[in-house]
């Protein structure tokens, strides 16, 4: 199962209704228009949110990019949505310093680190979070987790 399909799955679990966002794609250097929007839609390489973010009220969420470090807006930020406007996305910061501080979250532009992966320069304008339903170690280094939930899909252990 996809990580697309894991939160789709979750976040239907949250009441209330769902805002989706939708990133705008495009190839700078493509004066003849010979990438369809779908086909840039469909791009997500690593580091980049997807082209449809789907999200709800008190749903976690991950910062993917430094926005403000001296507010608490770096890589690997926890949050919580906390409310919707049309081109910003309200939310909570979760632990530290600034815990419990409200922040306004823009679309900002995005473009692969990698300028060989592509043959066009590309670039994706979306919001810089991530569901957080799940984190890597990497991700979680430093934070302070009161409760942690583990999802084993296989019995790991074995009798005695």
């Amino acid at each position: 199962m996809t990580v697309d399909r894991i939160n789709m799955r979750m976040i239907h679990r949250f009441r209330g209704e769902e805002m989706v966002y939708r990133s705008f794609d495009r190839a700078d250097d493509d004066p003849h228009n010979s990438y369809p929007p779908e086909f840039l839609n469909s791009l997500t390489p690593n580091g980049l949110p997807f082209h449809v973010l789907r999200l709800k009220i008190n749903c976690p969420v991950i910062l993917l990019r430094n926005i403000d470090p001296a507010n608490g807006l770096c890589n690997g930020t926890r949050l919580i949505v906390r409310g919707f406007q049309k081109n910003a996305i309200d939310a909570e910061i979760v632990l530290g310093q600034h815990a419990q501080k409200r922040v306004s979250l823009p679309q900002i532009p995005f473009c692969p680190s990698d300028d060989e992966m592509f043959p066009f320069m590309f670039k994706k304008k979306q919001f810089p979070i991530g569901l957080s339903f799940a984190m890597t170690i990497n991700k979680a280094q430093g934070q302070k987790i009161p409760h942690a939930g583990v999802y084993l899909l296989e019995p790991v252990f074995s009798h005695g």
